[in-house]
């Protein structure tokens, strides 16, 4: 099999053994390549349809583009979304002015946390990817977190022959990794293989381009005239350049996206 079949089928085989073990699941969507990346396999794992309904946690603080797009491929695709939002952090005036780690909890993990209870979740099905964080390295494809959201980084099952621990306390949740064996490069070439419809914040106007996609005070665009898959593929592959480089949150402390994760970050 070539790389990217390998890498499709065991995703494929993930989302479906999730589907199998958990009673109620959901997928986060941030709208960026990965979670997009996501959604196509899910759709080609089931056939045509997402069979959960699909997350999107909404700080208030997306870029509008990202919004529009999300608004527009969810109606065109038929998908069930649901839209949460911190409204009491919201209500308090949080944002990012009161620190960015501060701010992340609060409408992003928190907010999860609240999907979570209110809907039951036994499992949130998540587009994170061992190479793109240093904290991601240390999840696992079943990755199970408490009633409080919290992530024990230092005690994880080994996952040896695809079998998976999917046995655990009520009120604790999974969360699932269908991509955390790609690398960035992986999902740009199957982007371009499968002609997946992607937000054009990816390709460069004006001499820049976004990399990697969340909340617009946080976020920077890089320096690029890649206007094309190709030319993006070319770039990455002789970038020395980190992919969250130009997320301002994980400059604010070295181990800024570990200590979200073990509260509950996404």
């Amino acid at each position: 099999m070539e790389h990217l079949d390998r890498l499709e089928a065991q995703s494929i085989f993930i989302l479906r053994e999730a589907y199998k073990k958990f009673g109620k699941l959901g997928m986060l969507w941030s709208i960026g390549k990965d979670s997009t990346v996501l959604l196509w396999l899910a759709n080609k794992a089931f056939f045509g349809h997402c069979p959960f309904p699909l997350i999107h946690v909404d700080t208030t603080y997306k870029i509008p583009d990202m919004i529009a797009y999300r608004d527009r491929l969810a109606a065109e695709m038929g998908l069930e979304l649901i839209v949460h939002r911190n409204e009491t952090g919201l209500a308090e005036g949080m944002g990012p002015e009161r620190g960015r780690l501060t701010c992340c909890k609060a409408l992003k993990t928190e907010a999860l946390q609240e999907v979570v209870l209110k809907y039951q979740f036994e499992g949130l099905i998540l587009g994170i990817r061992r190479d793109e964080e240093g904290s991601r390295s240390k999840e696992r494809v079943f990755s199970e977190r408490t009633k409080d959201a919290e992530w024990d980084y230092t005690n994880q099952p080994p996952e040896f022959w695809d079998q998976f621990k999917t046995d655990f306390p009520k009120g604790n949740h999974i969360r699932v990794h269908p991509l955390l064996h790609w690398n960035e490069l992986d999902i740009w070439a199957y982007i371009k293989r499968e002609n997946i419809p992607l937000i054009d914040l990816y390709f460069a106007k004006d001499g820049k381009r976004y990399r990697s996609l969340g909340c617009w005070p946080c976020t920077k665009p890089i320096a690029s005239n890649a206007t094309t898959i190709d030319a993006i593929i070319k770039e990455l592959e002789n970038t020395s350049v980190s992919e969250r480089a130009g997320r301002m949150q994980d400059q604010e402390d070295a181990y800024a996206m570990q200590k979200l994760r073990k509260d509950g970050y996404m």
